[in-house]
């Protein structure tokens, strides 16, 4: 039976979620343009680093129930989905209760932003739950449409009133109706019915392990721009958060080619079949790189002209926009390395691999920051990002021989697979 080409399998929902998640990463562009033209560097910078702050408290209150969710319903649908209310209301409460312990606790320093991180942590789980039964629509319309335009749209309007006490209120309150609406679509999709016994346990037993690996991506993601805000002041936290904006290119690629190729490279390696998943890592592998290295070239090229759209003020930050360009370069040369590990089962192996790299670029924020500002928090974000993906791809080389780049590669995009 003939069956699509690894590049064929990235598919409508791949493309799709690249698709969103490209619309939102522009509207996070303008997001930030528009902030740094109408606001001082010191404004800027402060609403810069209480949104990361904010984004990261939520994604570790998440506690990765979202992933587990999507692994529950998923195997619940032979049933017809039945009893999947019980993992729902499994994985809300306990993300509500900590999510609103860190927002209390965290207060004086999330400001007007702490009650949104509830809202957030709630939202993401809910619409990781909508994924868990097969849509993928509601992410890409609520997630990456509505909110990012939302708050486009309302910092727009704090921006025309020049009132920086508006920005953070502006930025936080999407996230409500995607909080509505996406309990809305749940609630739709799953069946009446009784709760399955053992619901709590069956859900947690999978996803405990997984959240101290989700609180670490979270943090991953946002702690330099966190830490430049605190060692160097919020004016160099605003322009490093103009200089690396366009980090969400490589992240929505990845995520996108992600979503569409995880599946099988989990059937692949649990079957033992080494040939398909190293046929789809290196498919997945020049995807990334044609879809994304001519960005960070251009990025490279025009960085003196295109962070001069953040105010004239940015100009100065070139050599962040350089590390950057070059760093992710490197890093979608490897591939899904983090995906394939976790494929192939080796979730121990990825969190010890994330704490790593978080160790590494914490430690020489903490040197290069005083120093040297935001170029020294790229600097110690590039060393994290080598880490963590030279790590994997070296433990996937030595495990099973894959690599990124191989006879697959130049035929890719034209030879079929059979199946």
């Amino acid at each position: 039976m003939a069956a699509l080409t690894p590049a064929a399998g990235l598919g409508r929902g791949g493309l799709a979620g690249v698709a969103g998640a490209a619309a939102g990463a522009l509207a996070q562009f303008l997001l930030v343009a528009v902030v740094t033209r109408a606001f001082s560097a010191e404004h800027a910078g402060a609403f810069f680093g209480a949104t990361a702050l904010a984004l990261m408290v939520a994604g570790v209150a998440k506690l990765d129930a979202g992933n587990g969710l999507v692994y529950a319903i998923a195997r619940a649908q032979p049933s017809g989905y039945q009893g999947t209310s019980g993992y729902v209301r499994a994985a809300l409460a306990p993300c509500a209760l900590v999510a609103v312990a860190a927002a209390w606790a965290l207060h004086p320093w999330l400001g007007p932003l702490a009650p949104a991180v509830p809202v957030i942590a709630l939202g993401d789980v809910l619409l990781a739950a909508t994924r868990g039964f097969g849509a993928l629509r509601p992410t890409v319309v609520l997630d990456g449409l509505l909110v990012p335009a939302f708050q486009l749209g309302l910092v727009c309007v704090a921006a025309s009133v020049g009132t920086p006490a508006w920005l953070a209120p502006a930025w936080a309150l999407p996230y409500l109706p995607l909080l509505v609406l996406a309990a809305a679509d749940l609630r739709r999709r799953v069946p009446p019915g009784p709760c399955l016994p053992g619901a709590w346990g069956a859900l947690w037993r999978y996803t405990a392990p997984r959240s101290a690996a989700g609180a670490v991506q979270a943090v991953f993601q946002r702690l330099d721009i966190v830490v430049v805000g605190a060692l160097g002041g919020p004016a160099q936290a605003a322009a490093y958060t103009a200089a690396t904006r366009f980090k969400v290119v490589g992240q929505l690629a990845n995520q996108g080619l992600a979503q569409a190729l995880q599946a099988r490279l989990v059937r692949a390696l649990a079957a033992g079949e080494l040939a398909l998943a190293r046929e789809l890592y290196q498919t997945a592998t020049l995807w990334l790189v044609l879809l994304t290295w001519p960005v960070w070239l251009g990025y490279a090229a025009l960085a003196p002209w295109l962070l001069r759209l953040f105010g004239p003020a940015y100009g100065g930050a070139t050599p962040i926009a350089l590390v950057l360009s070059a760093t992710m370069m490197l890093a979608t040369a490897c591939g899904m390395v983090d995906v394939v590990l976790t494929a192939a089962g080796h979730t121990t192996a990825s969190l010890l691999n994330l704490l790593a790299a978080v160790t590494c670029t914490l430690a020489l924020d903490l040197v290069l920051i005083p120093g040297h500002g935001a170029l020294g928090a790229a600097l110690g974000w590039s060393a994290g990002v080598v880490v963590k993906n030279l790590l994997p791809l070296w433990q996937l080389h030595r495990r099973y021989g894959l690599r990124p780049f191989g006879r697959h590669t130049l035929t890719a995009l034209a030879r079929p697979t059979t199946a």
